[in-house]
């Protein structure tokens, strides 16, 4: 079973950056794709960006782009999301996620092992 520790998030003022880092271990080659999603108070979970292992595919929410970044270190097994330029609106749980295949957009359905969340606070 493949398992996921997320972390890096933290209090920001509206602008500033943050980096997540998601550290997968176990069976990683039965998950393609590694992705983040958030879950603002009161609202569904949301894909936020996605990418395979190998890079060679990734995919950003429209309110991300340009902004949010998806990386991926295979020699540490670990998928980074950076973000830039962070807004209020972007306040949430975020949590890493791991899946064979991901549809476009992700759901919550494409996820097969989750982190345990981290939580980003944007102040304005």
């Amino acid at each position: 079973q493949v398992q996921l520790v997320d972390s890096g998030g933290g209090l920001v003022q509206a602008g500033g950056s943050l980096r997540l880092s998601c550290a997968a271990s176990g069976p990683t080659f039965s998950s393609n794709v590694m992705g983040w999603f958030r879950q603002a108070p009161g609202k569904e979970r949301e894909a936020v960006a996605a990418i395979r292992w190998s890079g060679t595919w990734t995919y950003y929410a429209d309110s991300v782009k340009g902004r949010f970044t998806i990386s991926v270190d295979n020699v540490k097994d670990t998928v980074y999301l950076q973000m830039l330029n962070l807004k209020p609106e972007d306040t949430a749980v975020y949590y890493c996620a791991a899946g064979p295949v991901w549809h476009l957009p992700p759901t919550v359905n494409d996820a097969v092992y989750w982190g345990q969340g981290t939580q980003v606070t944007v102040s304005s």
